[in-house]
């Protein structure tokens, strides 16, 4: 077997002399540089040749959210999509499907994915909208819900059509603090409707990973590293000098498994530290690959080595109390979803605390019936073992639930109005913009998780 050819790229611009806690574009300099690169490393790659019969080119970015940090770069994404519009392409899409409390379409006007769409001429794809089929976990019988719906869009372009059709895969460079890193295969998590990504977003989020990988892989990824994210993928803006590292590095390859190794050695992490690489080798999904042995690097990785953190920042309101159960709390789901967005309201919002949550399984009940005030009851295992019991002591609405294993929409309705924060906060564009993008999303058929934009002001949960 010919070993995985992994490019890294090393960016000398300068980076920003601001702080990090002010995120902005990149300067004309940087963005330069990353286009000169991006080309470079397509045309090592075979360029043209890499176009399929169709001579269409399918873009996925990470398109998240459209908080800072979290998302691809658009100035990568401008840079491959004038690529392709060089290099033969008839067609350009992006497309992405974002995570639960948010509309796809507005997330590409925060990112400014919309607008590299109007200039260039890509066309822009929202998978929360449309038609889709279902189709099976197939790596667990311990699994929750062994289905999900793959929108059509990716089973006729990707799936189908796999032959005739080039998809490039433009992942954000970070850390994950429930599964390890977000990176390639990851990002892939968008196929999936938000409506199945919630259940088993647990020890078995890594297995179910791997399944859509046996369904669909890139041909092309190239992981965006301008920055690199440590204590998980979505950083508290106010602390993002501490868990925003400016690495500059572009990484690289045909076989997106591989890659990923590489990009986690970025952070100093092994296979052994990402479950769903481990899964992707042990059912054979990574071309032959097991080990950094199997990768031919073209480029320096040798000034990497420390191992960076993946789990969350300890930075909490100290007036919520946090309460998890002693046989079981799965961080992976109802630990980490809403502890990331509590840190986010809190630190980068002015959230307020004077509550309580509940997260995990096997608690100790005199601890639960000293719970005064209102209280969150997150994930299935909590609200069975102890929502009623809340509910009788406290009266409905003084305890709010969120469900399955990562229900993160309503972990947001609820938090926002506990935590007296407007969800139209989470989008930095006019209101107009905001309410056409809902409208046209609606239109459309969304099926994204979202909650209402006054749940500020309305319990819905």
């Amino acid at each position: 077997m010919s070993k995985a050819k992994v490019y890294v790229r090393h960016l000398e611009a300068a980076y920003q002399t601001e702080s990090r806690t002010k995120f902005l574009p990149l300067s004309e300099e940087m963005t330069k540089e990353i286009k000169k690169t991006v080309y470079e490393i397509l045309d090592e790659a075979g360029g043209e040749k890499l176009l399929k019969s169709s001579k269409n080119v399918y873009i996925k970015p990470n398109g998240i959210d459209g908080k800072a940090y979290c998302y691809t770069r658009p100035e990568l994404v401008r840079a491959v999509i004038e690529y392709w519009k060089e290099h033969g392409a008839k067609k350009i899409y992006l497309f992405e499907n974002s995570t639960q409390s948010n509309f796809t379409r507005l997330v590409y006007e925060i990112t400014g994915y919309a607008q590299i769409c109007r200039e260039t001429g890509a066309i822009p794809v929202y998978l929360d909208e449309g038609p889709g089929e279902i189709f099976k976990f197939k790596g667990s019988d311990e699994y929750q819900c062994d289905e999900f719906e793959l929108p059509k869009f990716v089973i006729e372009n990707l799936i189908k059509d796999k032959d005739k059709n080039l998809y490039i895969s433009l992942p954000k460079l970070k850390t994950h603090s429930m599964a390890g890193i977000t990176m390639g295969v990851k990002n892939q998590w968008a196929f999936p409707r938000q409506e199945h990504r919630g259940y088993d977003h647990n020890s078995l989020l890594g297995s179910k990973l791997a399944d859509v990988l046996s369904y669909v892989r890139p041909d092309f990824t190239i992981i965006e590293g301008v920055e690199g994210t440590i204590y998980g993928h979505y950083p508290v803006t106010a602390l993002a000098d501490t868990a925003v590292l400016p690495l500059k590095v572009l990484v690289a390859g045909a076989n997106v498994v591989a890659t990923d190794m590489v990009g986690a050695s970025v952070f100093g992490l092994t296979v052994d530290d990402i479950p769903h690489l481990k899964f992707a080798i042990e059912r054979g999904l990574s071309e032959g690959v097991k080990s950094m042995a199997d990768i031919d690097i073209d480029g320096d990785v040798s000034m990497y080595g420390e191992k960076y953190p993946t789990d969350l920042y300890d930075c909490y309101p100290k007036d919520v109390k946090l309460i998890f159960g002693k046989e079981m709390a799965c961080k992976e789901g109802c630990v980490n979803n809403p502890l990331t967005l509590l840190q986010i309201l809190y630190n980068d919002h002015g959230g307020k605390g004077g509550w309580t949550m509940v997260m995990g399984k096997g608690f100790d009940l005199d601890e639960i019936d000293a719970i005064k005030g209102k209280v969150l009851v997150v994930g299935h295992c909590a609200i069975d073992e102890v929502g009623d019991r809340l509910v009788k002591r406290l009266g409905k609405k003084n305890v709010y639930f969120s469900g399955k294993c990562n229900e993160l929409a309503k972990s947001a309705a609820a938090m926002f109005h506990l935590m007296k924060v407007s969800p139209m906060e989470f989008a930095p564009v006019p209101l107009t913009t905001s309410v056409k993008c809902v409208i046209l999303s609606k239109i459309h058929g969304t099926k994204a998780l979202v909650p209402s934009l006054i749940s500020n002001y309305i319990k819905t949960v």
